[in-house]
C-alpha cells in the first residue's frame, strides 16, 4: 500500500468527518487525489464503514462481554453450519455484537463481544451462546466490564491504530 494511502486512512480513523480538501491538507496531497484514493480504497475493501464511538454507558449499556467459546469442529461442513447460524442471528440482531470471531488462546477458539444493558441481558446472551449446536457448552468462559465505572484505563479508540499505522510505515521506509 502506499505511503499516502496509509496517511490517509490513519487521518480518516482518527476524524472521518473531515472533507477531502481538509484531508489533502493533513497528508499532503491535492484533494482529487484524496477523492480517487478513498473511491479506489473503497471499492478494494480496505474501508468497510464510516463510524463514530460513542459513549456506551451514556446510550443505556451497563456491561461490555467478552464471551470466550470452544467450538464443536468436527467437519468443514459443521465449521460451515456454525459460521452461517452467526450470521443469521446477527442478521436478526438478536445481541448488539461488536466483534464475533474465530481465533486461538486460552483453550478457546472463538471470541463474543457484546454491549448489554444489565447482568440480565448478559446472561440470556450467555445462555443463548452456549445452546448453540457448534459450541461446546461447558467450555465458555466470559470477561466482562463495567461500562458505568467511572474509572477507565483507556476507552475503545482507533486513534492509536492510525498512530501506530503511520508509525510503521515511517520505519519501514527508513529500512528500504
Amino acid at each position: 500500500m502506499k505511503n499516502s494511502e496509509l496517511k490517509l486512512i490513519s487521518e480518516l480513523m482518527k476524524n472521518s468527518r473531515r472533507s477531502d480538501r481538509e484531508l489533502a491538507k493533513a497528508i499532503g496531497v491535492s484533494q482529487p487525489t484524496v477523492s480517487r484514493m478513498i473511491r479506489k480504497l473503497e471499492k478494494d475493501g480496505v474501508i468497510k464503514e464510516y463510524t463514530m464511538i460513542p459513549d456506551f454507558a451514556k446510550l443505556g449499556y451497563g456491561l461490555m462481554s467478552f464471551l470466550f467459546v470452544k467450538v464443536k469442529r468436527d467437519t468443514a461442513e459443521d465449521l460451515e453450519r456454525s459460521s452461517k447460524a452467526t450470521a443469521e442471528e446477527v442478521q436478526k440482531n438478536v445481541f448488539p455484537d461488536l466483534l464475533n470471531e474465530g481465533g486461538l488462546g486460552m483453550g478457546f477458539d472463538g471470541i463474543n463481544v457484546t454491549l448489554h444493558r444489565n447482568y440480565s441481558d448478559y446472561a440470556k446472551q450467555a445462555n443463548c451462546a452456549k445452546t448453540r449446536s457448534f459450541v461446546q457448552a461447558d467450555h465458555t468462559d466470559s470477561f466482562l466490564v463495567d461500562l458505568r465505572n467511572p474509572v477507565h484505563f483507556r476507552s475503545l479508540t482507533l486513534s492509536l491504530v492510525a498512530n501506530d499505522l503511520v508509525k510503521t510505515d515511517e520505519k519501514e521506509s527508513k529500512v528500504s
